[in-house]
């Protein structure tokens, strides 16, 4: 929950310590370039957009590395599902964890600080902030230190345990829960769990865990957001400590006294640098406050250093890369949190939604009685199962050691736009004019409800990202030889009739008619299903048919567009979202289908029949209106299990005598 982009992965992920320190010839020209600075130099990029890519295509490479074989992209889940002939299932299968007695005595200490603050009204300070007091209540209960190993008086808690906190504590209070992203996933905790020496970890890791030193990852500057190779922001080595100047912007949870990843560029180098900010501004110390509609109860400042002193000891030091590959190295833990906290704000939501529409009477009857607001129901606890689905699916992934990078795009995005629809379509119109008052969970918190598809990465600049690492590896291994025969001819375009160019082409050429013939003569295969409801069933196959057969049209799509392909933005995101869709219709059916609970297995086929009709453009039938309203009426009815606990406040303006 942060303007700033950056997170991090957690320190028990498998590592490849084996790793070459710099990229290998597979990556490189002759004339050191990275082949996407070549391909965008011959499509007619300039050369410093060409540098820039090649140097975020570099720390890519070098987070790739980072990894055991069997973790990196290549052999996630996502990318099999295109480009593998043989697709085990189970890799898109949610599979439970119980609590351990540990963690679940630190969640509900921490939900009842939460509560209890909540009823005597003292969750807020006078300036409308969650209060001092309420963070340090939270780190006496260990909530700061979850995701900290225990070895430094942290938890320990798995990624799939966190994230479930997350979703419990946003239906009390989104803002707490977002605050335990910010810390643990892309504050300060993480980057020196994954990259710290042992001895950085004792010091600063014990106060990270008790919450005496709250953190933040201070990236985003005034002229550097998603382009991270525009970073201004130096430090200079003089004795033994850096003497950093530059200005940081949107950095939430920071404030003076609290401890920092602040990316700035050493000798040129980008690099991380852990800092303990000062108790008060001073003249190399200052905060640069503005007006912010969103994060209204969280901190969020930009900072200001001039000549501020920085111990050398407090340097990370990647095995691989520089301080790109620490902060590449995190967009994964703050996105599968996003999810996890859009579920539970949803929740929160629909819990206020019921007892209003049961309220509400039009021409003499309860407006839960209709067609409309009962699909806005079944809607919303669609959306809720599929954030459900996906974050769970992402953090297991995570935890068993996979980079996850392009599963963990998915759920930020599926996360961020459900809220926001949810917010919006489904919240605001169900309660009308009333969701415009003071004090109206609408009305108090409409920005931050929105802000999330800005969050760790826009979403549509993601959607993009997942294209590129999904084309990768099958562009290096058919189409940048291709490339680099072109870039060693000198040409952008190859004449078939030219003897020189057919011949130079004939190995590149060959071996991508032989991918090419063989997953036409194999297809791709994807093992049983496990025992599923009939209508789960259908959409799961649903879903795998089109994955099976989206190699052919992404490659195609590469060989269609070939060098342009970088400036075919609108293609790519099409693309991505539809596989995305694939992959989500996939991931909830197979969730739900696991479920005991009736209700959440209707609100799984409502949410995957309705991505099935967007990606097919078929309207929708009486039969699927009839589903929809049918669970809006069991919901209103009879409740939901996964409403349990989340108590919905009064309504406002109530017209009707007690």
């Amino acid at each position: 929950m942060s303007l700033d982009h950056e997170t991090s992965l957690p320190a028990t992920t498998p590592l490849n310590t084996s790793a070459p320190s710099s990229p290998g010839p597979k990556t490189r020209s002759k004339s050191g370039e990275s082949f996407a600075e070549v391909a965008l130099r011959l499509g007619g990029a300039s050369a410093e957009e060409a540098r820039r890519t090649g140097v975020l295509d570099t720390a890519d490479d070098q987070v790739e590395d980072l990894f055991a074989p069997q973790y990196q992209t290549a052999q996630s889940p996502a990318h099999r599902a295109i480009w593998d002939t043989r697709v085990p299932t189970d890799l898109f299968q949610c599979h439970s964890e119980i609590l351990s007695e540990d963690v679940e005595h630190v969640i509900q200490k921490s939900l009842n600080v939460v509560r209890k603050h909540s009823d005597q009204g003292t969750l807020l300070n006078q300036a409308g902030k969650i209060s001092d007091i309420v963070l340090d209540d939270l780190g006496n209960a260990g909530y700061w230190g979850l995701l900290v190993d225990k070895q430094y008086g942290g938890t320990g808690a798995s990624m799939k345990q966190f994230s479930k906190m997350i979703t419990r504590m946003a239906t009390l209070d989104p803002t707490v829960a977002g605050l335990a992203s910010v810390h643990g996933c892309i504050g300060a905790v993480d980057p020196v769990r994954s990259f710290g020496t042992p001895e950085q970890r004792k010091q600063f890791l014990p106060k990270l865990a008790d919450g005496t030193r709250l953190s933040a990852f201070a990236l985003t500057e005034p002229g550097a957001g998603s382009d991270l190779t525009a970073l201004k922001t130096t430090a200079v080595l003089d004795g033994d400590e850096y003497v950093v100047n530059g200005e940081k912007l949107f950095i939430t949870n920071a404030v003076p006294g609290r401890t920092i990843g602040l990316v700035c560029k050493i000798e040129d180098v980008p690099s991380v640098l852990i800092v303990d900010l000062p108790e008060h501004e001073n003249e190399h110390f200052q905060l640069n406050r503005y007006g912010i509609y969103a994060l209204q109860r969280a901190h969020n400042n930009g900072l200001i250093f001039k000549n501020f002193r920085v111990p050398k000891a407090n340097l990370l030091r990647p095995q691989q890369g520089d301080g790109l590959t620490v902060a590449y190295h995190g967009l994964n833990l703050g996105r599968v949190a996003l999810c996890a906290n859009a579920s539970g704000t949803m929740r929160w939501m629909l819990a206020e939604m019921l007892p209003w529409a049961a309220y509400r009477s039009t021409y003499g009857q309860a407006i839960d009685q209709r067609e409309l607001v009962r699909r806005r129901i079944a809607r919303m606890a669609g959306l809720i199962v599929g954030c459900d689905a996906l974050t769970q699916w992402c953090a297991g992934l995570l935890d068993q050691g996979y980079r996850g990078e392009m599963e963990c795009i998915i759920a930020k995005i599926f996360g961020s736009e459900a809220q926001k629809e949810a917010a919006i379509e489904l919240f605001m119109k169900t309660h009308g004019g009333r969701s415009f008052l003071h004090g109206h969970l609408f009305g108090d918190n409409v920005h931050e409800f929105l802000a999330p598809c800005i969050y760790e990465g826009e979403g549509e600049m993601l959607g993009m990202a997942f294209f590129k690492s999904l084309v990768k590896d099958h562009g290096k291994r058919f189409f940048e030889p291709i490339g680099r025969t072109l870039h060693e001819l000198n040409v952008r375009k190859p004449n078939p009739l030219n003897p020189k160019h057919a011949w130079a082409l004939k190995g590149p050429l060959s071996a991508y008619a032989r991918w090419y013939a063989q997953r036409r003569f194999s297809g791709s295969h994807w093992t049983d299903l496990p025992s599923m409801p009939s209508r789960l069933r259908g959409h799961a196959m649903f879903g795998k048919k089109v994955l099976s057969k989206s190699a052919f049209k992404v490659s195609g799509t590469m060989r269609h567009h070939q060098l342009k392909l970088a400036d075919r933005q609108c293609r790519m995101s099409a693309l991505s979202a539809h596989l995305q869709d694939a992959i989500t219709i996939v991931v909830t059916s197979l969730y739900a289908a696991s479920s005991s609970d009736a209700a959440t297995q209707q609100a799984a086929d409502i949410l995957c029949s309705e991505l099935r009709r967007k990606m097919t453009g078929a309207a929708a039938s009486d039969a699927d209106f009839r589903r929809m309203t049918e669970l809006g009426a069991t919901i209103t009815n009879q409740g939901w299990d996964e409403l349990q606990d989340v108590v919905p406040g009064k309504i406002m303006m109530p017209y009707q005598s007690a």
